[in-house]
């Protein structure tokens, strides 16, 4: 078996010479969210770590679902704001292709926080690791970091933490890019087109969400294969979602319904089209509206939850009773202020 710092072939002349494996932590998924946290992990041209970087991110906003990052407002206060780490971040991203798991997430949420600070993002081009591990065909259960790294033997120590995603990433990116190498696969880079003008939405009672479709629009229903999951009952406050869960959704979302949906399903889950005593949760960014689900959903106790807290737990939703889950250590100390290795 060949060392991962080698290859059996002469490196790829076209592939980059260096890369910036990063993860941000954020208040939503939502255009006006923002990151509250952010690291970077410099490797040069063959997927080799030259060093690391992390910072918290004052959003000046609700930190969001608290209970899947564990940033409170109360150790966000004292962070700097984006504009003051905009320009080491800069210095990090510059010259080099942006990695990320989902980078259209990531990068999305990075342009947009230099698009608030007027400054320009120094990022050309993006490489989506779970777009790399369908090129390598790779024999994933599904396309989670959890199971990128259990498939290469990274041990992930703190799940949506930044610096330790963006570690357990660079860890995993190495010998998917060595494989690729060997294979003589192409890599798959996406131009980066970087914001150059923001305005801000209107400050509304529920900060973070933008509609995205016009109120009462007819959508028509889709067929969709059966779950092949059995229900294991309501969701519980401050545990994973977990396969085989019944969802459903009511009024608007910022992300577009059945691309909303299509993660749902594609993560394990029954999207249901009405509330029921089986259903498992609402997803809903207003709870307080006078529609038959929400008002169904209340009379049976079916738990509800905001968009932004369940587009979060989408992330690491738990496998089916039986299957396992991939081993994880204990979580190391946090950190919350800005380091550099």
């Amino acid at each position: 078996m060949l060392d991962d710092r080698q290859t059996a072939a002469p490196w790829p002349t076209a592939y980059p010479q260096g890369y910036a494996v990063v993860d941000v932590e954020t208040t939503g998924l939502a255009r006006d969210d923002r990151i509250i946290s952010a690291a970077v992990y410099r490797l040069d041209a063959l997927g080799n770590v030259e060093d690391h970087w992390y910072t918290l991110v004052n959003p000046e906003r609700d930190p969001g679902p608290v209970w899947i990052h564990g940033l409170t407002s109360d150790v966000l206060e004292g962070a700097p704001l984006f504009p003051e780490v905009a320009e080491e971040l800069s210095a990090r991203l510059a010259d080099r292709v942006l990695v990320a798991h989902n980078a259209a997430f990531d990068w999305s949420m990075i342009a947009r926080e230099y698009a608030r600070a007027s400054v320009v993002a120094p990022v050309e081009q993006r490489l989506c690791t779970i777009a790399l591990a369908k090129e390598l065909r790779l024999p994933l259960p599904n396309h989670k970091l959890a199971s990128l790294a259990a498939h290469f033997g990274v041990v992930q120590q703190q799940a949506h933490h930044a610096l330790d995603d963006a570690r357990v990433l660079a860890e995993a990116f190495r010998p998917s890019l060595h494989a690729a190498a060997r294979g003589g696969v192409r890599l798959p880079l996406l131009e980066c087109r970087p914001l150059t003008e923001w305005s801000d939405s209107p400050v509304t009672p529920r900060v973070g969400y933008r509609t995205a479709r016009q109120p009462n629009s007819w959508r028509p229903s889709r067929k969709r294969p059966a779950c092949p999951y059995p229900n294991p009952g309501r969701y519980q406050k401050e545990k994973p979602l977990k396969q085989g869960m019944r969802v459903a959704f009511s009024g608007d979302t910022s992300i577009d319904r059945e691309l909303l949906e299509d993660r749902a399903v594609e993560a394990g889950l029954h999207v249901a089209t009405s509330v029921s005593r089986l259903t498992s949760l609402l997803v809903t960014n207003d709870p307080d509206a006078a529609t038959s689900k929400t008002q169904k959903a209340k009379s049976f106790g079916t738990p509800i939850l905001e968009e932004s807290a369940f587009t979060h737990l989408l992330r690491d939703v738990a496998p089916a009773d039986g299957a396992v889950l991939p081993q994880q250590a204990s979580p190391p100390p946090p950190e919350s202020t800005a380091s550099s290795e």
